[in-house]
């Protein structure tokens, strides 16, 4: 018999943007259902992606620090040769990630969000059929919120499965491949191949363009490209991958040489796209803007109270893009005037060293000659130095309007670097010019001096360089 439930909101997936719309929507006493199919709460971010990904990270670099240690020693301390259990790595990760999922749940119930594991498929813009361990249930709502997010792209040549592996098996196994190929020089690739090289991994990395990261500009991704060079990982790059046989990956090289790559484990982290198959949005009669849900400044789709947030929103794919989209969503059925209009959503690659970038880019402004541009480096802040973050050529980087010092956009590449996001995001935000961030006081001794001091720099009078 299926059970016929009516709410005032329905919320499809528990994601950073889903959940926070949950939460958000009981705080402000609506009636709130949050239909979810996954394997935990939070979705992809805090099971298989953002969260478990920076545990391995982190425990990668521990696993560094130690093999630096052992031999000639490093800072004056020296240590016997480490050992990896990846299995008890990968133990403690998912413990991390249980409690975070006990979180999510805590809240949503603190929230009273009725929360039903299942998987939803819509008949219409309003009603959908949850199969549930206790049966079906039939849901109808006034409001809508499509929180689907994302999935990992799979190449037809190179399906998923066994040794050809995406980012959420690269998180869970059991000992670190002997020999990983990564296909995609994009963040996700780069921050788990870096990882399973400090861990000991031969690696290479097969990306079809002439350079890593190439959303980001050379200036960001040298610092990168010299750690990976640096540290034998086997590039390359303008190669196309090919199919998996054998233990060997074959790859056409840049100059169209075909070549094969021993491999362990194939790493494959082309992209993601959005989740918008298997749970009826063709029965819906929302518009689309190519292969994401089309939105307003509202995160309203074409139909009537049925809104979307997240990854199926398209670019930029962030966590937490999708959470302050889901706040401002569960705000507006609440009856306020809310608009999604952010004047930037940094984005930070936890590759070695860390990228930041917030606003515009050398490569947003090229050929204007309105626009100042500082950088400032890591090597002249004290508390970089002493943390061994200012020797890999990283640097804060600040573009500002030249006729009103309004900043435009800033950048940072360096160890630690992701911590600086905030400050960056913020001070666009809030429409500061050079001035506002070389008035405020800066900690010493900190990383973040490095922004005083490229603003500092723009306006000519750096004191430290």
């Amino acid at each position: 018999m299926t059970q016929i439930l009516k709410t005032k909101v329905l919320i499809i997936g528990a994601g950073t943007g889903g959940y926070v719309a949950g939460i958000r929507c009981g705080q402000l006493g609506l009636d709130t259902v949050l239909v979810d199919g996954s394997d935990g709460l939070g979705g992809t971010c805090l099971n298989v992606g953002c969260i478990p990904s920076k545990a391995i990270i982190h425990a990668a670099s521990k696993f560094e620090t130690v093999a630096k240690a052992a031999g000639d020693g490093t800072l004056g301390i020296t240590a016997s040769e480490p050992a990896i259990d990846l299995s008890k790595t990968v133990e403690w990760k998912d413990g991390i990630v249980r409690k975070l999922n006990n979180g999510v749940a805590a809240l949503l119930k603190k929230a009273k969000v009725k929360v039903i594991k299942g998987w939803a498929t819509f008949q219409d813009a309003k009603t959908c059929r949850v199969e549930t361990e206790d049966g079906p249930i039939t849901i109808t709502a006034e409001h809508v919120i499509l929180a689907t997010g994302s999935e990992p792209v799979e190449l037809p040549f190179l399906p998923f499965g066994g040794d050809v592996i995406s980012s959420t098996e690269a998180l869970s196994l059991d000992a670190v491949p002997g020999k990983l190929v990564v296909v995609g020089g994009g963040y996700i690739g780069l921050e788990l191949g870096i990882a399973y090289r400090k861990l000991g991994a031969q690696v290479a990395i097969v990306e079809m363009a002439e350079r890593i990261l190439p959303l980001y500009d050379k200036a960001l991704t040298d610092p990168v490209m010299k750690w990976l060079t640096d540290h034998g990982v086997e590039m390359h790059l303008g190669a196309r991958a090919g199919g998996f046989g054998d233990g060997k990956l074959s790859i056409t090289t840049k100059d169209g040489e075909p070549l094969s790559l021993e491999a362990n484990k194939v790493l494959v982290t082309v992209g993601r796209r959005p989740r918008t198959a298997g749970w009826g949005l063709e029965n819906m009669g929302v518009a689309m803007a190519g292969p994401f849900v089309k939105i307003d400044d509202r995160c309203a789709t074409s139909m009537k109270n049925v809104w979307a947030v997240g990854d199926l929103t398209g670019e930029p794919m962030l966590a937490h893009k999708g959470s302050a989209q889901g706040e401002v969503v569960a705000e507006i059925i609440a009856g306020h005037d809310k608009r999604f209009d952010p004047v930037t959503i940094a984005a930070v690659c936890f590759t070695e060293p860390e990228i930041v970038s917030a606003g515009l880019g050398p490569l947003d402004v090229a050929g204007r000659d309105d626009v100042i541009t500082s950088f400032f480096p890591l090597a002249a802040i004290g508390r970089a130095l002493a943390i061994e973050a200012g020797e890999d050529g990283g640097f804060v980087r600040v573009l500002a309007s030249k006729s009103d010092h309004r900043i435009l956009g800033v950048q940072a590449v360096g160890q630690h670097v992701a911590e600086l996001s905030n400050s960056f995001a913020q001070m666009l935000e809030m429409g500061a010019v050079l001035e506002d961030v070389a008035g405020v006081i800066h900690v010493h001794p900190t990383l973040g001096e490095a922004f005083h001091e490229a603003s500092l720099r723009a306006l000519g009078h750096a004191i430290h360089i």
